[in-house]
């Protein structure tokens, strides 16, 4: 009798919560307090609500972050005894000693902390440029380096224009078509420069994709580099190049199968991907001489593609023999 006075307790103690929590959804609803409602439909075709989805305003998204090494806090997040939490990277770094209180830390997981940063969901920052995706907080600085709707810088010097990639090719031709020189993907072309003028703008047709050649003057020669302007998603502005230099009977080339892509040219000396062209190969000249064949991969997985279906006609004419 007991156990079954105290089960009848519990069911109608459930009951009075359930009933308590729909009513005061039911008025947070008429209030419009509610930002959505996800319903149920239950026997006799009546509908209730189970569950409620709301959202608020974070004012400060630098709460998020690791206190210590002020990056994106990222699941595992650990709290020592007085509260004060860091990232796993952190609590390896300091010895698991809490830089705050010098307490032990490293051992506690924050789980509500965990919940909040996988809870909190960021646009991507070019989104006033275009793009709608949406991430975890944290992953959105990932995305940025390869969104299409990144922001290229003009090459022109003196020039501040910015703007999508396309918008920047047009904006180019219209207001400084003089400087660059046009190029056609898959043939020897020539990439003649004065050392002085550090930078040669190449363009695919008329308002196609930018290419800049720079030179740079270095202790062991003049540095080469080839760069795509163009942001790194995929599908916009993938080309392959080869470049070589030529003076009396002496050459060197170099290339890469995948051309750099950047936003913006800089002027620093390039740590790597380059061609070294050494004094004594100048002799003195101010100029670079040089020869470029750029090609696009588009133009590359056709050539690709011709050659498979080539070889697969000549299986076909060996097995019919």
């Amino acid at each position: 009798m007991v156990r079954d006075a105290n089960a009848e307790q519990v069911l109608s103690g459930e009951a009075s919560s359930s009933h308590l929590k729909r009513q005061r959804l039911a008025e947070e609803a008429e209030s419009g307090e509610n930002v959505g409602e996800v319903t149920a439909t239950v026997a006799g075709d009546d509908e209730v609500t189970t569950s409620e989805v709301r959202s608020g305003t974070l004012l400060d998204l630098d709460l998020l972050d690791c206190p210590v090494c002020c990056h994106a806090l990222t699941n595992p997040i650990f709290q020592c005894d007085n509260g004060h939490i860091a990232c796993s990277v952190c609590c390896i770094n300091l010895r698991n000693k809490c830089p705050s209180c010098t307490l032990p830390t490293g051992i506690h997981r924050c789980r509500i902390m965990e919940r909040i940063v996988e809870a909190i969901m960021v646009p991507c920052p070019n989104a006033k440029h275009g793009c709608t995706d949406k991430f975890s907080y944290g992953k959105e600085l990932a995305h940025e380096k390869g969104c299409s709707f990144s922001l290229c810088h003009c090459p022109a010097q003196d020039c501040n224009y910015a703007g999508l990639c396309n918008d920047l090719y047009r904006h180019y031709h219209a207001n400084h078509r003089g400087y660059c020189e046009t190029f056609t993907c898959g043939f020897n072309g020539d990439a003649w420069m004065h050392i002085s003028d550090k930078i040669l703008v190449l363009r695919v047709g008329r308002e196609g994709p930018l290419v800049a050649i720079q030179c740079f003057e270095e202790e062991q020669g003049v540095y080469v580099t080839v760069n795509c302007i163009a942001p790194c998603a995929s599908g916009i502005s993938e080309f392959s190049y080869q470049l070589s230099y030529s003076y009396r009977g002496k050459s060197m080339s170099f290339g890469l199968g995948e051309m750099n892509r950047i936003q913006k040219v800089s002027f620093q000396t390039p740590e790597k991907d380059f061609m070294c062209v050494p004094h004594y190969f100048l002799d003195g000249r101010e100029s670079l001489k040089m020869k470029i064949c750029i090609r696009s991969f588009f133009d590359l997985s056709v050539v690709f593609g011709q050659f498979l279906v080539r070889e697969r006609n000549v299986e076909k004419i060996n097995f019919g023999k």
